[in-house]
């Protein structure tokens, strides 16, 4: 098929530009024109085309730029200025509405948007962008846009709070699309740049592997693990002979109980179960064990299932049905945790 992998990506920023984010505006210029600069760079590196289109709302949602190549992306300066009232929805729906008339001839076309909203939905059903005349119609728009978009459109929202989580959810947002930051300071502002970056970074190292969307774009960590990961990034399950799985009976140090056990401990060799959330290092590997087979699938492919970058990250151990996390322990003293288990390469 011509151009099959020419990857094309449409990133869209929608930001609130509602009167009470006035204290950050000159921030949000900031962490946008950072995100559009990193974006720049990793298309370049990844060879993968990237076009951007950026809306800002309150009362209504306007679109000040449509689908441009990121390499040729003007600062925002001058086209994000605050005063109204938070037309969240309706800026969500315009935009995804609009979007969706991109033509998405030739090539693997991927749509990825985050909404950034430091408040409530309060003006939606009083804009022009909607037909909805009340709230409740409004969230069930959204949610009827969400549950129907091809598994090539990922829609991600940052809440200042639990109230929107609650709310985003309620509108039918995957709850891993969710992410909360701290929308009183610039800080808490900065460190949403960081979160979106983060998972643009893992979007895009995963269209390399194949995977066009993804319904858990803000996580790092088990739940982000399916066979349709497994099978997109291209993963082969480690021969059963070169492995072993060691239960865990007590609290012991990594090479106290590979001896006891009656293995021999190299460094290096031993993984252990991940059981809360910890940084991993960028050198360290990663295995990812199917719970109903015991095939384990390791390499640099584990990582990038994951959504891990080639840098320190914070991983969960979050609960998944199918698929548990092993991460290479580097030191003889790490303490494993009993009733877990120990995966040792032999």
């Amino acid at each position: 098929m011509p151009g099959d992998q020419n990857y094309i990506n449409h990133v869209a920023l929608v930001l609130d530009a509602s009167s009470s984010m006035s204290h950050l505006s000159r921030k949000v210029v900031e962490v946008a024109d950072q995100q559009i600069a990193y974006l720049a760079r990793r298309s370049k590196e990844l060879d993968q085309e990237t076009r951007v289109t950026v809306y800002v709302f309150a009362d209504k949602a306007e679109c000040v730029i449509y689908d441009k190549d990121v390499l040729r992306m003007p600062s925002l300066k001058q086209l994000y200025k605050v005063g109204g009232m938070t037309a969240l929805l309706a800026a969500t729906l315009k935009s995804q509405q609009e979007l969706a008339q991109t033509a998405q001839l030739y090539g693997d076309h991927s749509f990825l948007t985050f909404v950034l909203t430091d408040g409530q939905e309060n003006a939606s059903h009083r804009s022009p962008d909607t037909p909805a005349k009340n709230p409740r119609q409004l969230i069930q728009a959204v949610a009827d846009m969400i549950a129907t978009q091809d598994d090539n459109w990922t829609l991600a929202v940052l809440v200042p709070d639990q109230m929107g989580k609650h709310e985003a959810m309620q509108c039918g947002f995957p709850k891993d699309n969710i992410a909360i930051w701290d929308a009183t300071s610039t800080q808490g502002l900065e460190e949403a740049g960081q979160v979106i970056q983060q998972a643009t970074e893992n979007f895009m190292v995963g269209r390399a592997q194949g995977i066009r969307g993804s319904r858990a774009v803000f996580s790092t960590g088990a739940e982000t693990v399916n066979k349709d990961t497994i099978k997109a990034a291209g993963l082969t399950p480690v021969d059963p002979s070169q492995y072993q799985l060691i239960p865990v009976a007590r609290a012991a140090a990594i090479r106290d109980w590979v001896i006891e056990c009656g293995h021999t401990f190299r460094t290096g060799c031993a993984f252990y179960q991940l059981s809360k959330s910890e940084k991993i290092q960028a050198r360290k590997q990663i295995a990812v064990l199917e719970k109903k087979t015991d095939r384990v699938y390791t390499g640099p492919e584990a990582r990038a299932l994951l959504g891990l970058p080639d840098m320190e990250v914070r991983v969960k151990p979050d609960h998944n049905d199918d698929f548990t996390i092993f991460v290479q322990s580097t030191s003889v003293n790490r303490k494993l945790v009993p009733h877990t288990r120990l995966l040792l390469m032999l």
